[in-house]
């Protein structure tokens, strides 16, 4: 599994592809692919054939999955796009920090071994 500088619930902008400048909040991630998913960002077309008879069929415009090395997280204080780094503070917790302004965004809590 790798690891990513964004997670599920970050603001972040796009930085390439057709949706480039835009902003939205993360509301998927997959790690093991390396790709997030972004509210209102990536827009895909789907055609639904109903499954039932009382199901109805149609077109459906959906969110599609894009490459989390496209995206940068907004920091909360400065309010610009920015790299971030994990640091351990003299404490021993790790948190995420702003490179632009040294802010710290979150604390990194470890998955359960």
């Amino acid at each position: 599994m790798k690891k990513l500088h964004v997670r599920a619930g970050d603001n972040i902008t796009v930085l390439t592809g057709k949706d480039k400048g835009k902003h939205g909040k993360i509301i998927e991630v997959n790690p093991d692919k390396g790709r997030v998913l972004v509210e209102g960002v990536n827009m895909a077309t789907k055609h639904v054939k109903p499954k039932r008879m009382d199901q109805q069929g149609g077109i459906i415009h959906q969110e599609a999955y894009i490459d989390a090395s496209n995206v940068m997280l907004i920091c909360s204080k400065c309010k610009k796009p920015a790299r971030t780094e994990r640091r351990i503070e003299d404490s021993g917790r790790k948190v995420r920090v702003c490179k632009k302004c040294g802010q710290v965004i979150d604390v990194i809590k470890e998955a359960a071994k």
